[in-house]
């Protein structure tokens, strides 16, 4: 029970953000489907030579994710989030890792 207390305010953290980033994150929709499509293109593949070719596709999956979430459609609009993180720094209710840090 103890662990459950202790890890309880990390689990919820999320519940802090905005509605528009709760959604995203409550989820976990966006690794099933990375994990999907790592399945789908290693049936391709079927015998991987060694492990580190085994080891670049996912590698080479989560760069070309990165790619179209950097330049094409963005999974998060940081603009929103910092204009957010601004308007409540004065409540005390949100305190990120970046805050600690700095």
């Amino acid at each position: 029970m103890a662990c459950l207390e202790n890890g309880f305010d990390d689990a919820t953290v999320v519940m802090a953000l905005p509605e528009v980033y709760r959604q995203r994150l409550r989820s976990t929709n966006i690794l099933e489907r990375l994990n999907q499509e790592v399945r789908r293109r290693e049936r391709v593949i079927h015998i991987f030579p060694n492990t580190d070719s085994a080891m670049r596709l996912p590698g080479t999956l989560l760069m070309e994710q990165d790619e179209l979430w950097s330049t094409g459609r963005l999974y998060f609009k940081m603009e929103q989030y910092q204009d957010w993180k601004e308007e409540n720094r004065g409540e005390g209710s949100v305190e990120t890792k970046d805050d600690k840090v700095a």
